[in-house]
């Protein structure tokens, strides 16, 4: 569907044609006409559905450009994520006459204050920075009617739910209040309900996306085995950019070390790194100046980066959840992507409880290498079958002697090995 027929303005859905977008998602379709209305929303669809939009093109309609505090607040529970959400609405945000903001830990803290001194509408943060900016008194949200949650379920992860209640409690009561998330625990559900009123509910099932437009591969890798397997799916897929997932920062570190050393451009990316490292690697790869990120699952939500046509799990997830995540990656906006998990021995059990939650049965594949070592079966020769076949007997032979040449090579008797005297003399008389 147009974005124009839901309600979006003319040059707004122009800067979208200019970036590439022309038509809506479903979440989109869904989402947009409810936020208009003015209602609170529950929106649950996997990453790589186009939810920013969903919430951020009604949410800039609605703002007062001639504000000069705070009207809307945008809750992001990682910074790159924030980052991202940021750079969305700085493309739409000339055209209703907006500004906006960005808040997160790691960055200069005095150049933030003298940002929010000019009064952007729309604030865009993690927990952590705009508690801190709260209490040194650089930010009033008491203004704040409408709040958007992004990435739910990852707030709940990081343990970010107490400090999202706090801001919660800080914003307008007549806010309205939106929330959007991949999965809906219990505990989120709690936490939207109690802060909404009457709301409405989106649902996008995960079979929708995932296994449309995602080839998924599993390929046997044993251990010390792994990173050769590794290059071999790189070198056999060629990939334009590639992410590959692993389950710890040192792994991640080390991946990304030994595939340099073997001549790929690659680097990490983690939890370990300060901000400018970060954004430098992300900014590299969005760039293809890298053509493998080693991450962990701290990109593996909400980032949007063009062009990653292939996933790696380098490491197998934490579950079913995680797992649509990380291959969320590749294979957004209708495009296609292939998702390849090396399993060692010993993970069968664990991916078989990862069939389980999709509903469906990985592909068994082959690295390139076993691909080759196979070698074909050999013809069976003429000459070889000609031997096989038995001769066909006389009538006047003795079968059995004809077919065992007189021996039995079964028997255990052993033959003597010279004849006696006693036979020499029996044959003389």
């Amino acid at each position: 569907m147009d974005f124009q027929a839901l309600g979006v303005r003319q040059d707004a859905a122009k800067t979208l044609r200019v970036q590439g977008i022309r038509e809506a998602t479903p979440v989109q379709e869904a989402a947009i006409p409810l936020v208009r209305g003015g209602y609170d929303v529950i929106a649950e669809a996997q990453t790589g559905t186009g939810k920013t939009l969903a919430f951020l093109l009604p949410l800039l309609e609605k703002l007062k450009p001639q504000g000069k505090t705070a009207q809307a607040l945008v809750i992001a529970p990682t910074r790159e994520l924030a980052l991202q959400i940021g750079k969305v609405a700085e493309g739409l945000a000339p055209v209703y006459g907006i500004t906006s903001l960005v808040l997160y830990g790691g960055a200069d803290i005095e150049r933030q204050k003298e940002k929010l001194r000019r009064g952007p509408a729309l604030i865009i943060g993690t927990p952590g920075r705009l508690l801190d900016h709260l209490r040194r008194g650089t930010l009033s949200i008491a203004h704040v009617n409408r709040v958007v949650l992004d990435e739910a379920d990852e707030m709940l992860h990081r343990g970010f739910v107490e400090d999202v209640e706090s801001l919660l409690e800080k914003t307008a009561k007549d806010r309205q209040f939106l929330l959007f998330s991949a999965t809906m625990p219990d505990r989120i559900r709690a936490l939207a309900l109690r802060y909404m009123h009457a709301p409405k509910f989106v649902k996008l099932t995960t079979e929708t996306v995932t296994l449309d437009t995602i080839e998924q591969v599993v390929v046997n890798a044993p251990v010390e085995k792994k990173l050769d397997r590794l290059c071999e799916v790189i070198n056999g897929e060629n990939p334009y950019l590639m992410m590959v997932f692993c389950r710890t920062k040192e792994r991640a570190q080390q991946v990304a070390t030994d595939l340099s050393v073997r001549g790929y451009l690659t680097d990490a990316l983690h939890g370990d790194m300060t901000q400018v490292q970060r954004s430098r690697v992300l900014r590299d790869f969005r760039a293809a100046k890298l053509q493998i990120l080693c991450a962990t699952d701290i990109a593996a939500r909400g980032l949007d980066i063009e062009g990653v046509t292939h996933v790696v799990n380098y490491d197998l997830p934490q579950g079913t959840e995680w797992y649509i995540h990380r291959i969320g990656r590749t294979g957004r906006a209708g495009s296609t992507g292939k998702a390849i998990t090396l399993i060692a021995p010993h993970e069968y059990e664990k991916l078989r409880r990862l069939e389980a939650g999709l509903k469906s049965r990985l592909k068994k594949g082959r690295s390139e290498r076993r691909h080759r070592e196979e070698k074909p079966k050999k013809p069976v020769v003429a000459e070889q079958k000609k031997k096989q076949e038995k001769k066909p007997l006389s009538k006047y032979a003795n079968r059995k002697g004809t077919a065992h040449k007189g021996r039995n090579p079964r028997s255990r008797r052993q033959k003597p090995a010279t004849k006696t005297n006693v036979t020499k003399r029996s044959k003389l008389r």
